[in-house]
């Protein structure tokens, strides 16, 4: 089992703290375990945390008026993420839900805004993690807009190995047909036949709940050349 330890090595953040940031970072946070479906956060909540993922997977959703779930994204390991919320110290505007047994590190907003006004690398990664999630949504506009449907999972895809958001992740990204119909807005059949023709084209392999991907850049491209060609 997997420690706050081993999430703070692996955050990206954590290894430009002084000793004594990096022991009030660790002492103040709280861990918590969340079963399937458990909330770990609801909308409408104080932002008061910042929030990690020690291990498992969790999703930011919402429901629409009709009750269909709406996923944002979704945060493996070694994810922080609620940033932008706490900044603005606004109500969350999602709910945080496990898809499977993990554990989470809640960081108070008082540990957090010390050690943005006490570490200039602290501030220096916010201010790069706040870019690059607002890249990649609007990345994911850009996708959902203007690209079919095996373009869309190809890209979400690609997405979840984003260095910056999902540092240390392998190759291998554990998430079912489901979980990635919800981020894309497509059925479970739909996501199960997209797979497949992603998989035929050399880029990814299909496994039981796992991707592992053999092609990230060919999943980036996917579908630009055909946008391009209609373009002209």
């Amino acid at each position: 089992m997997r420690s706050l330890d081993n999430c703070l090595v692996a955050s990206g953040w954590a290894d430009a703290l002084s000793a004594e940031q990096l022991q009030r970072a660790h002492t103040t946070t709280i861990v918590r375990s969340f079963q399937p479906g458990n909330f770990v956060c609801h909308k409408g909540d104080p932002s008061n945390v910042w929030v990690g993922v020690i291990d498992g997977l969790v999703k930011a959703t919402n429901l629409s008026e009709t009750g269909k779930p709406v996923t944002f994204a979704t945060f493996p390991a070694n994810c922080w993420f609620g940033e932008g919320s706490l900044l603005k110290q606004e109500a969350r505007k999602y709910d945080i839900i496990a898809l499977r047994d993990s554990r989470v590190a809640l960081m108070p907003a008082v540990t957090f805004f010390w050690l943005l006004d006490t570490s200039i690398a602290f501030n220096r990664f916010i201010m790069n993690q706040l870019n690059e999630r607002l890249g990649q949504f609007m990345s994911a506009f850009e996708h959902d807009r203007l690209d079919d449907r095996e373009a869309r999972i190809a890209h979400a895809i690609a997405n979840m190995l984003h260095p910056q958001l999902y540092p240390n992740r392998e190759y291998r990204i554990e998430i079912s047909n489901e979980e990635l119909g919800h981020l894309v807005g497509a059925s479970r059949p739909c996501v199960s036949q997209s797979l497949q023709i992603l998989e035929k084209s050399g880029l990814i392999e299909v496994g039981y709940r796992t991707i592992t991907v053999i092609n990230i850049e060919g999943l980036r491209s996917f579908g630009r050349v055909a946008r391009t060609n209609f373009g002209h």
